[in-house]
């Protein structure tokens, strides 16, 4: 494995962006439900991610639901050139409980959710939109991709990607229409999907990993900064910073989502494209985990 990699990837064939995106999840109240409490914060927040050099923010409209749409808008709009905002439909929330979620996939819900997130983000087509999950039960899987499909070819999103999906479901979805970019659960200690990021590398798309720089809150955590940690201080950098970068040498088109409320860990977040791992680094923290 090279211990080299590109600062940018390309979606589709047109959308170019750092390979560092900034997930706008934490934005919202408590559980991700509600009004994010320090509205001109979260505006700093947004308008400094730009500044640092993020060009890529991860969205949806169960954010709140529909809070965090609309403050990236009244953050951002009008948006620069080169910023790409990504949101995602099929996902609701029916109260402040995270027990409330559920999922929704018929043609009729879909448009809508694609055609009022463009609304609230002030955009006449969404760059890249994802369907959230796969674990809606009114209609089959393949229909809701056939929906996306048709939003794409109306124009009202740009790109397809989809959302804690198997491989084998990335599979079909391809049988149908263009799958641009796929997202799940992956870390240094969560390797579940795996198999997806392997099926992702092979069709040559990127993936996206969200929750990406976290470790486990228990005490097999001491296992990890084992490793870690002397790689970190070699490196000078945090952890966190490692687990980011460690992200970046596993695959070329990786493009992890760390999301923070705090400017300074935004930037720092973002100084990980600047480090370079060795390959048995990389290897030693890739061992930590047996895969799939």
């Amino acid at each position: 494995m090279s211990t080299e990699f590109s600062q940018a990837i390309t979606i589709g064939s047109d959308l170019t962006v750092n390979r560092l995106g900034y997930g706008a999840m934490q934005l919202t109240g408590l559980k991700v439900w509600g009004e994010y409490p320090d509205r001109e914060g979260g505006i700093e927040l947004l308008k400094a991610v730009l500044e640092i050099g993020y060009n890529y923010i991860d969205t949806a409209d169960t954010y709140g639901p529909f809070t965090n749409e609309q403050l990236i808008h009244d953050a951002l709009h009008p948006y620069p050139e080169g910023l790409v905002i990504v949101s995602k439909g099929g996902l609701v929330r029916g109260g402040p409980e995270y027990e409330d979620r559920d999922a929704v996939g018929n043609r009729i819900y879909l448009r809508q959710a694609a055609f009022t997130s463009a609304r609230r983000l002030g955009v006449d087509a969404i760059d890249l939109y994802y369907l959230h999950t796969p674990e809606a039960k009114d209609v089959p899987f393949e229909q809701q991709i056939e929906t996306l499909a048709e939003l794409k070819a109306e124009g009202v999103i740009k790109h397809i990607g989809l959302s804690n999906i198997s491989a084998e479901q990335l599979g079909a979805a391809q049988r149908i229409t263009e799958i641009d970019i796929v997202t799940a659960h992956y870390n240094i200690y969560v390797r579940d999907n795996a198999p997806l990021l392997r099926a992702a590398i092979e069709a040559g798309i990127p993936f996206s990993p969200w929750h990406p720089a976290a470790l486990p809150k228990d005490d097999s955590v001491a296992r990890f900064l084992n490793v870690l940690e002397p790689i970190a201080q070699k490196h000078e950098v945090s952890v966190p910073q490692l687990a980011l970068s460690w992200q970046l040498h596993r695959y070329d088109k990786m493009l992890p989502i760390p999301g923070t409320t705090s400017i300074e860990h935004a930037r720092g977040n973002f100084a990980a494209l600047t480090v370079r791992l060795a390959d048995d680094e990389v290897a030693a923290i890739t061992n930590l985990v047996p895969e799939q």
